[in-house]
């Protein structure tokens, strides 16, 4: 048993203002954990734990490995965060699976209770060690109406479990803020209403985070799978940015209460340094430095034009930066990034502006900032670069070579989703990155699923396993888990 956790400063009288006994000694009582627990920021010696508590007190954790005495720390779950709180547990061992326990009560215990929440997950190896990895990657979840399945829920989510990965990357729109869930479905099922309207508020916001995680199976996925995030539009609205975030018909920008909300949902990390951040970074062993960006909150407007001598910025001078700095310097075997909106594929429209890197033949996009990335990649001599995307709800996968001068400075995009939304076909590329499209899964115009059960084999996640060799095979697979794809690459 390990020694018993210490009460962090200022949390007696936190404790007493909770429960109306203010200069008095609250008396224990346990408090419910409503939606699941989740593990993120996962490193060789630290990993964070998340969950949400139904009222307020502290979120208690102990975290136990093979051997030794259990790890121990817990947070305050508070109102203004909706009783989320994350904790963060130092002190671990690489490459060495553990097993945690989260419970929530208005005291600290010695003992979890019977009743506490269990996950589980495996730290990374060391950065020197050439260590197999595999993970699974995706978005797109409960949009246009395709939301929990009165019986089914989330299909897809089991299929990902069954993958057993290291970790689950979530591309963003893992909520639809501005759809609604209505008991009928688009494909004529019975589903689990929501009863929410778009939302305004931060609170509006928690509320459609709760209704994704009341999930059984995504809970499930959580609380066994570290979980590592990024956002897209719909986690606020349709194609925002911090220039065109406005609630319709009013002057509110949507774009803080949103991203707030986003944060008190998920494992993240939050420094004073840099408030807000999401984008990030997660190295796995010899093989494997995940970058996951952030194509939201520093962006340019989709409307302004993308000229050459001014290029419009999707991502923001400091993010592009440490970008550029961190991928040239890497000494992982695959350099990996996740943009939640995709390279070579146009979206939106030049009226309305492009919303993802493509500029479709017109001058909207951010297709200027992505060439720059890519040049400094190459004359930094980077190799084994590939990119994961999602936001157009259909799979591809692209051969790219965007240098006709440097016809070996070659890349990849895989492109996925929706994990369980509205699927459409959309065959129109971009070709200002050469791409040779070496695989489609969509339903084809005309061909919208008939129900749930057809839209099953078009629903669709990724899958990167990268072996101890250094060899990387990537698959997509759909909702039932049947391989869609599979290719092999060979670090160069």
């Amino acid at each position: 048993m390990g020694a018993p956790l210490s009460r962090p400063p200022g949390l007696s009288l936190l404790l007493a203002l909770i429960t109306g006994l203010a200069g008095g000694l609250c008396q224990a009582a346990a408090v419910p954990i409503t939606h699941g627990v989740a593990s993120g920021e996962i490193r060789p010696t630290s990993v964070l734990i998340w969950a949400r508590a139904a009222d307020a007190a502290l979120l208690q954790v102990q975290v136990l490995g093979p051997g030794g005495d259990p790890q121990r720390a817990a947070a305050a779950a508070e109102a203004a965060r909706d009783y989320t709180a994350r904790v963060q547990i130092r002190g671990l061992r690489p490459d060495t699976a553990y097993r945690y326990l989260v419970w929530a009560d208005t005291e600290l215990l010695d003992t979890p209770p019977a009743a506490a929440r269990q996950g589980s997950f495996h730290t990374p190896p060391p950065p020197s060690r050439p260590a197999a990895v595999r993970f699974a990657w995706g978005g797109d979840l409960g949009g246009q109406n395709i939301c929990r399945d009165a019986e089914l829920g989330y299909p897809i989510v089991q299929a990902i479990r069954e993958t057993k990965p290291d970790f689950f990357l979530a591309l963003g729109d893992m909520i639809y803020a501005d759809h609604p869930c209505r008991a009928e479905g688009a494909l004529g099922n019975a589903q689990i209403a929501s009863g929410l309207a778009p939302a305004r508020r931060r609170s509006d916001y928690w509320a459609h985070w709760k209704y994704q995680r009341a999930d059984g199976g995504l809970q499930q996925l959580l609380a066994e799978t570290p979980y590592l995030a990024t956002w897209d539009d719909h986690e606020v609205r349709n194609n925002f940015g911090p220039l065109h975030d406005l609630a319709p018909g009013t002057d509110t920008g949507l774009l803080p209460a949103g991203l707030r909300a986003f944060l008190d949902y998920h494992p993240i990390a939050e420094s004073a340094r840099t408030p807000l951040r999401i984008y990030r970074s997660l190295r796995w062993g010899a093989h494997l430095e995940l970058f996951v960006l952030d194509t939201r909150q520093y962006r340019d407007a989709n409307s302004a034009p993308d000229h050459r001598t001014r290029p419009k910025t999707l991502l923001g001078r400091e993010q592009l930066s440490w970008l550029k700095t961190r991928v040239a310097a890497s000494d992982a075997t695959w350099k990996v990034i996740a943009s939640s909106v995709p390279l070579t594929v146009p979206t939106s429209s030049r009226d309305a502006g492009r919303d993802g890197w493509a500029n479709g033949g017109d001058d909207t996009g951010f297709e200027t900032e992505l060439i720059d990335l890519l040049a400094h990649l190459r004359e930094a001599g980077v190799r084994n670069l590939l990119f994961l995307s999602g936001d157009v709800h259909f799979a591809t996968v692209l051969r790219l070579a965007p240098f006709a001068d440097t016809p070996n400075f070659r890349l990849y995009e895989y492109v996925s989703g929706p994990l369980h939304a509205g699927a459409y076909p959309r065959d129109l590329l971009d070709h200002s990155l050469r791409p040779e499209r070496l695989f489609l899964h969509d339903p084809g115009a005309g061909e919208p699923p008939a129900d749930v059960a057809d839209a099953l084999r078009w629903f669709n996640f990724g899958e990167l396993a990268i072996a101890a060799d250094g060899v990387l095979h990537s698959r997509l697979r759909d909702a039932t888990g049947r391989l869609l794809y599979e290719g092999a690459h060979r670090p160069r």
